[in-house]
């Protein structure tokens, strides 16, 4: 272990910033002056120092073996420091792996499964979530059109930028897959005048908006289910559709089959808006340095990334023709970092919200979530894309004339305009 301390200590030496650990003898190592301290009660945490796995450090928070006084984004700095070399750098996989991984992908993502880990992570605690999310709860990436916008004004900028690119019209049906907390689905009803229809497989969610939709008197037009998109009726189709934060819960083996349903479900000439996180290399599987994991075990369960390539193939493979791409990655780190400034504020008041042991440990995930997040946005780690999608083209000449039956302009001037 000497050794191992031997090596912490160079490191400390190396870092950006100052640190000082408080041993659990009591022994200091580092800046005296730090502006991050580490207070260690498991030893083992040093060679996780010592070997820049960040996310098993996250892990080693989380179960209380080490404490931080400082600021989550100065610990982030800190992270970023000791890293052994980019977490998305990942060698080509070979068949064999690839059919591993496909066939571990569908043995996720049953439907069941897929209730039971959405569930773990949206119906935490709906009191938890209102402290440091907007207050219409917008849960997914905002669109800061100026430098000084809140996060509040940025996703109702963000509900609008999508509304806009989809060209709501009065009266179209309209179907929002993964509604979250409803600020899409209620927007684009009250704003644009469409007959909405949401769907979610989390019980609060629902509950939530369903209680919204009676409060505003929306009853007729509005409607909340408890589905999963593999079980939306097709025989009526929609004549826009928008999944936000939806698709990284679907599995990568599933995507084609996705976006068929999705395809499907849509009228020929409509409109989809896919909203999504995608993953900042071609072949890693998920995040290196044990980030992947950490994710995996305390946050989402079951969630996979996809880089945007991959995306657009699955699309074109679901018989769905991209019409628009829209990198949003930077406004995604200032909405993450905006949220852990929210959660970092209300400390004491979100451990009401989780209470006993097991919240304790929520709330630290939590920490690290949101602060390690906006760090991997920040990094290009991660990405956010939207892309505008139609079914792919009847084969008509006059498309550029803007015929009736189809949704697209094709000129970009109605969505920046």
């Amino acid at each position: 272990m000497s050794s191992v301390l031997s090596v912490v200590e160079t490191k400390l030496a190396a870092l950006p910033l100052p640190v000082e650990l408080i041993m659990p003898d009591g022994q200091k190592v580092g800046s005296a002056d730090a502006q991050i301290r580490l207070t260690i009660k498991d030893r083992a945490t040093l060679a996780h120092l010592a070997t820049g796995q960040v996310g098993v450090l996250g892990e080693d928070y989380v179960e209380g073996k080490f404490d931080i006084s400082g600021s989550m984004r100065d610990l982030m700095r800190l992270a970023v420091a000791i890293l052994p070399g980019s977490p998305i750098e990942a060698a080509r996989v070979g068949r064999l792996t690839e059919l591993i991984r496909r066939l571990v992908s569908v043995w996720r993502h049953s439907i069941d499964r897929d209730a039971r880990q959405i569930q773990f992570h949206y119906d935490l605690s709906d009191d938890f979530y209102a402290l440091w999310l907007d207050p219409r709860r917008v849960y997914s990436c905002a669109y800061f059109k100026t430098p000084d916008m809140s996060v509040a004004q940025a996703q109702e900028a963000k509900l609008d930028h999508i509304c806009r690119k989809l060209r709501l019209q009065q009266g179209e049906r309209f179907l929002d897959v993964g509604a979250g907390w409803g600020g899409l689905l209620l927007w684009a009803a009250e704003h644009y005048g469409v007959d909405a229809t949401g769907i979610t497989l989390s019980k609060n969610q629902h509950a939530h908006v369903n209680q919204l939709i009676q409060e505003k008197g929306l009853q007729g037009r509005v409607r909340m289910e408890l589905l999963d998109y593999r079980k939306l009726d097709e025989a009526q189709p929609y004549d826009k559709i928008a999944s936000v934060g939806m698709f990284e819960h679907v599995g990568r083996a599933q995507l084609e089959g996705y976006f068929s349903k999705l395809r499907r479900l849509l009228r020929p000439g409509g409109l989809i808006m896919n909203h999504g996180i995608t993953a900042g290399g071609v072949d890693n599987a998920e995040l290196g340095a044990g980030m992947g994991e950490f994710i995996e075990k305390y946050i989402f369960p079951g969630g996979e990334l996809t880089h945007i390539s991959q995306v657009l193939k699955s699309m074109t493979e679901g018989g769905l023709e991209d019409l628009d791409v829209e990198n949003l990655r930077p406004h995604y780190a200032r909405t993450l970092w905006a949220w852990s400034d929210a959660l970092e504020a209300c400390l004491p008041e979100a451990r009401k919200t989780l209470p006993g042991d097991e919240g304790e440990r929520s709330l630290r995930a939590y920490r690290m979530y949101l602060a390690g997040c906006a760090m991997g946005f920040e990094h290009g780690w991660i990405a956010l894309h939207q892309v505008l999608a139609q079914p792919r083209s009847n084969g008509r000449s006059d498309e550029l004339d803007h015929p009736a039956d189809q949704a697209y302009p094709w000129r970009r001037d109605y969505i920046y305009s």
